[in-house]
């Protein structure tokens, strides 16, 4: 199905990323998941992990989201993020003691995020 949907990614903060797309992968709980125009209509949670963003056959933003939730519709994909920024932003040092802090920790939480944002910067290398 040719055409392009309308992505929408909004943290508490701001507006992050709003414009009109050719696909977005995300990080469901349920596994991950890529959006055309025309998917059918779902409301999905999201797990810590990665949003990637495709226009003209490539992916043009990667953003790193700490969970939240999605609400896809036929024309547009809005996600609502716990936190969101990008991955180049995210620094890899800082993210790694992030997650020895975690692992000596007992918050499953903090442990499953600090893993993720590790990932992220990982995959971004």
């Amino acid at each position: 199905m040719a055409g392009k949907i309308t992505f929408e990614l909004v943290s508490p903060e701001r507006l992050v990323l709003s414009k009109p797309v050719d696909m977005v992968v995300m990080p469901g709980t349920e596994g991950e998941f890529g959006v055309l125009v025309g998917h059918a209509p779902i409301l999905a949670t999201l797990d810590p992990g990665v949003v990637a963003v495709h226009d003209g056959g490539q992916i043009v933003d990667r953003i790193f989201v700490a969970g939240g939730f999605a609400e896809v519709t036929a024309e547009r994909c809005v996600v609502l993020a716990e936190d969101a920024v990008p991955v180049k932003n995210i620094d890899a040092a800082a993210a790694s003691a992030a997650l020895r802090d975690a692992e000596a920790g007992s918050d499953p939480v903090a442990l499953k995020l600090a893993r993720a944002r590790v990932a992220a910067t990982q995959r971004a290398a």
